[in-house]
């Protein structure tokens, strides 16, 4: 026990050494950070990160350790990076913006657009639900008019905007549906359109990373400097048009959203209790019980607006009953050798995907074991 002892204060030490170089680390990451900050540069430098995770891979094999236990160190130092050179603030890509309005500015999204443009030095004036009597003279001198109120307010607040728009302003939406408020906006408004879609939600603590979909409207040259000033906080933009974006959210939001709540609803409704599953859970099915509760942590309806949107996600969804049906059909029959087949054909159609997949999962769930508290 001595022995041990002796050994572990030693390990104490070594961490108290290690904090002190981790402090030093993000002390030259802080510097880092207001060069980007003086010099206009993003947030994120993929190529550097590569490069520099390659070589420090290398040196941790040559040295003995575990390569992927110094990337898993060093990704934790960079998300830790990246949310700490948001606070030197970013250079501000068009200066002669005098104004820029965000309708819902006080909800969290808009919020969060909110605290990126005026840590670029934009002056950022907020209209609200309550702030409607007051729209003229809110609106009045704005360069620029964000919207980011619920879906099923959207086009109403564009049709709403219309008396306050003039030709020199840019009008854009932060709306996770876009062909029709892409649409309305045109119609409404003869000036500059954008239809801008974040592919995240607005807990996030960095821009790194994230990606922020563009839907050209009109005018591409007169709100370049809104996509450049995105880049620079470290978001990528995909772009796309309005059509396509709506056919893959029908994917990627409205038919994921379903399956997830349905799970939950059906959880819901066994006799278990989730203390016990969560008990006995592996690393994987804790991770999924975390998806499943983390949908039901946010706004309900957020989430019935993104299912109910078109009738093409209620199309698909109803597929995925059918799917559920032709699946259940292999074990009621007994056709094991047919639920083998049709393993095979999805597993051909992700292709190399699901190697890929296996290796971001595993990362993950090592992750989520890490944080479980037994």
């Amino acid at each position: 026990m001595e022995a041990l002892k002796d050994l572990r204060a030693d390990i104490d030490a070594l961490d108290h050494k290690l904090i002190q170089l981790f402090a030093k680390r993000l002390e030259l990451v802080s510097q880092i950070g207001k060069i980007k900050h003086q010099h206009g540069l993003p947030i994120y430098a993929p190529q550097r990160e590569i490069d520099m995770l390659k070589a420090r891979r290398e040196e941790a094999e040559k040295a003995g350790i575990s390569a992927d236990l110094i990337e898993d160190v060093l990704r934790r130092f960079m998300r830790e990076s990246y949310s700490n050179e948001n606070r030197f603030g970013f250079k501000t890509v068009n200066p002669d913006i005098q104004k820029i309005v965000i309708v819902g500015g006080n909800g969290k999204l808009g919020g969060l657009f909110a605290r990126y443009l005026r840590a670029s030095g934009y002056p950022v004036t907020i209209l609200d639900r309550n702030d409607w009597e007051h729209a003229k003279e809110i609106l009045a001198g704005a360069n620029a008019v964000l919207i980011s109120v619920p879906i099923n307010q959207t086009l109403a607040t564009i049709e709403r905007l219309k008396p306050y728009l003039s030709e020199n302003m840019l009008l854009a939406d932060l709306t996770s549906v876009k062909r029709e408020p892409l649409a309305k906006m045109l119609a409404v408004h003869t000036g500059a359109v954008v239809g801008l879609h974040p592919m995240f939600g607005p807990d996030i603590t960095s821009m790194a990373k994230q990606v922020v979909v563009r839907c050209d409207g009109r005018f591409a040259e007169r709100y370049e400097w809104l996509l450049e000033q995105i880049q620079i906080w470290g978001a990528k933009i995909y772009q796309t048009d309005a059509a396509e974006h709506d056919h893959n959210m029908t994917y990627v939001q409205a038919l994921r959203h379903f399956a997830t709540f349905a799970n939950g609803l059906h959880l819901s409704k066994q006799p278990v209790n989730l203390a016990n599953l969560l008990a006995l859970s592996s690393p994987i099915y804790r991770l999924e019980l975390a998806m499943i509760g983390r949908l039901f942590a946010q706004d309900a309806e957020l989430y019935a607006d993104i299912i109910m949107d078109k009738a093409e996600n209620l199309d698909v969804i109803e597929s995925l009953k059918e799917t559920y049906e032709e699946a259940l059909e292999f074990f009621e029959n007994g056709d094991r050798q047919g639920f083998i087949d049709a393993f095979c054909q999805v597993r051909e159609w992700f292709g190399d995907y699901s190697e890929q997949f296996l290796k971001e999962s595993r990362q993950l769930l090592q992750q989520a074991n890490d944080l479980k508290q037994v």
